[in-house]
């Protein structure tokens, strides 16, 4: 089965080198990966030990980077490698202040490849994120009796694992991971009901996460000036539909300010002339009264901060659900106590469904419904704080993955 197995990573390589050609995106990945071996030659001595963490994607990375953060703490003479499938995930990462000595792209999933790049240093512990599992490289690891694990494991139903053709996945799994650590109580019953036995719940470490967010809060300069002691809806990482959704709400409600942050900052031309004057950016704002008084909606023309943004919001709509582009991350918003609104086409995001079974979120078909839920939410404050109050107590509720997982792994 590897055989067929090592030819399907040899097309999916020959397939991202000529869809690199035509896709700046995958060219990125492409290049990447051609030094990532150099990469980490020059950040490891031959004797140093590693933590080792992979990461799909931006998403996963923050769901590892509480258990990576408690690891440093643990072991802080050990060397921090972090890996990544994904340009979006590496390029994000990599141009931020980060704990990792070395970051790169994971090198393509083939035997002699991945053998040459985990002997190039010594891995002392490592762990994959969520789902994103390569089988030469879990082979290698365990040839070498290196301990893996895999944190916030989210298993679902029509993964390739519960098909007959998912034997000898299943199999590869259950011989090279130490322990699969589940962010929910049904992935970890998938599991079990497959053979992976080597299995515990443990939560989703994103709830450390926005936890973590909450109590190191800083405040946001001249928000309150902009404010104005009004009600405030935050439009977190819209997209074209959240900002036709701001459009219809704004000329029904003229009471409330409005902070928008775009998912792409390419677009707040774009934005602010849909706006006109209603708008202004956050650049553009001043200590005074007289930048921020005529105008309803606040554009962030910046990254970075929207996280706090949220401590600021009476409501939140998050932006992704209304189209396959993905649902961005609603938990940011509910751990400030903040009824979450957004659109219904998600998938795999159990905390959203988790929320809205918690009465602190609504998803919606289309934004003529969001806005009119809004619309009541805003007019009705006991409505309104019954559900902040729900959003509150659910994050409160969630335990400390972290925690759990930092006593039950070991590194070399």
């Amino acid at each position: 089965m590897f055989f067929l197995y090592d030819i399907s990573i040899s097309l999916m390589a020959f397939g991202m080198k000529i869809a690199s050609l035509f896709n700046e995106k995958v060219k990125k990945g492409v290049a990447g990966r051609r030094d990532s071996l150099k990469n980490v030659q020059q950040a490891f001595a031959k004797d140093d030990k590693v933590i080792w963490m992979h990461a799909a994607s931006l998403g996963e990375y923050e769901q590892g980077l509480p258990v990576l953060e408690s690891l440093k703490i643990q072991y802080p003479d050990y060397k921090i490698l972090v890996s990544f499938f994904s340009p979006s995930g590496y390029e994000n990462v990599v141009k931020k202040k980060h704990i990792a000595d070395a970051i790169c792209y994971l090198p393509f999933d083939k035997k002699n490849t991945i053998q040459q790049f985990v002997n190039s240093f010594q891995t002392a512990l490592f762990f994959t994120v969520k789902y994103d599992f390569w089988y030469r490289l879990l082979e290698v690891l365990n040839q070498k009796n290196i301990p893996v694990y895999v944190v916030s494991a989210l298993f679902y139903e029509k993964q390739n694992f519960f098909t007959s053709g998912g034997r000898f996945f299943v199999e590869q799994l259950r011989k090279n991971v130490n322990i699969f650590f589940h962010q929910t109580e049904h992935s970890l019953k998938l599991a079990e009901s497959i053979g992976l036995t080597n299995s515990m719940y443990t939560g989703d470490t994103r709830y450390d996460r926005v936890k973590q967010n909450v109590k190191n809060f800083t405040e946001v300069p001249l928000i309150q000036n902009f404010i104005q002691n009004k009600p405030v809806l935050v439009i977190g990482s819209s997209w074209e539909a959240e900002e036709n959704l701001v459009e219809k709400f704004i000329n029904e409600n003229s009471d409330t300010k409005i902070i928008l942050a775009p998912h792409d900052l390419k677009r707040v031309p774009q934005i602010k002339q849909r706006f006109g004057d209603k708008a202004i950016l956050y650049s553009k704002l001043e200590d005074n009264q007289s930048s921020v008084i005529n105008h309803q909606l606040l554009i962030i023309d910046n990254i970075g901060m929207l996280s706090r943004l949220y401590h600021y919001a009476d409501v939140a709509v998050v932006g992704g659900g209304f189209h396959t582009s993905g649902l961005h991350n609603i938990l940011e918003a509910a751990a400030y106590a903040v009824p979450v609104i957004f659109g219904n086409q998600y998938k795999k995001n159990p905390e959203a469904d988790a929320l809205i079974d918690a009465g602190a979120a609504k998803s919606f078909s289309d934004e003529n419904a969001a806005v009119a839920f809004l619309i009541q939410l805003f007019r009705e404050e006991d409505k309104r704080k019954s559900m902040a109050s729900l959003a509150g107590k659910f994050i409160a509720d969630q335990p400390d993955a972290a925690t759990i997982i930092l006593n039950n792994i070991h590194a070399k």
